[in-house]
């Protein structure tokens, strides 16, 4: 795949690293205003600095954008003129509808979003995608890109503030998670260092269980609780002091907050 990355900060650089590491790419193209920045993509092969995003444009087939949103549309005003029949737009700018990305490049682009979260830098992102209605038909090339650094599901547009909330968002809600753990793991008597290793890969394997069997997680909950045991104990514990019921009305919360934020327009 012939792809260029406009805007190589934090997310795209996250995203560079996954592209060349799966061997992604035919040619990458990465554009950042100052690359010393991004210097530590120099050598790799068929890899490209750029500080010019008409020479990354014309020189590529697939364009992802991670710029900050308020240069985004100057950008695709930019590099409209540039724009053919082959190319994929894919934006990760949260909160830009495909239907204002159709008003400066029109609605004959193939045009896809994608929100991405954090751990993209480590392989393991769950990435949402929607498109407008010309992108549905290259929705395939970003679930091959997004699926070689994690994980990729469609959903419909208007899901997308709620994604970000669950899937964004919930990275921190799981650190907090995590964190918690730590502290109780701490105060059993483990070493930080030792409590913090105890309850990370426990979360990670929680996770896998449910990821490999497909169960619901009270299956899973089912066998590790014995009448009368430990871990029914501590569960009826954890729900007595609202442990659902707070990370419920958290997400809630969050996504009120999201859809206050005027970013998105329609």
């Amino acid at each position: 795949m012939k792809i260029a990355i406009i805007g190589t900060g934090n997310l795209g650089k996250s995203i560079a690293k996954g592209l060349i590491t799966s061997n992604a790419i035919t040619t990458l193209y990465l554009t950042r205003r100052h690359l010393e920045a991004i210097q530590e993509f120099e050598g790799y092969k068929n890899v490209y600095l750029t500080s010019d995003n008409a020479e990354a444009v014309k020189q590529s087939d697939i364009i992802i954008f991670a710029v900050q949103p308020a240069h985004f549309e100057t950008i695709l005003h930019s590099i409209k003129p540039l724009l053919t029949e082959k190319h994929v737009l894919i934006s990760t700018i949260t909160g830009f509808l495909t239907s204002r990305m159709e008003s400066v490049v029109g609605e004959d682009q193939f045009i896809i979003r994608a929100m991405p979260n954090t751990a993209i830098a480590v392989g393991k992102s769950i990435t949402c995608l929607c498109s407008n209605e010309k992108g549905a038909e290259r929705i395939k090339i970003a679930e091959a890109i997004f699926n070689r650094l994690g994980t990729s599901v469609s959903i419909p547009e208007n899901k997308m503030q709620a994604a970000t909330v669950v899937c964004a968002s919930g990275i921190a809600f799981w650190m907090r998670l995590i964190r918690a753990s730590t502290q109780a793991a701490i105060q059993l008597g483990f070493e930080a260092e030792i409590a913090q290793e105890l309850a990370m890969h426990t979360c990670e394997g929680a996770a896998s269980l449910l990821i490999a069997t497909g169960n619901h997680p009270e299956q899973e909950i089912d066998k590790v609780t014995t009448p009368k045991g430990c871990t029914i104990e501590g569960l009826n514990e954890m729900e007595h002091k609202g442990l659902s019921s707070s990370l419920i009305q958290g997400m809630i919360a969050s996504f009120n907050k999201i859809n206050t934020i005027k970013t998105e327009q329609l």
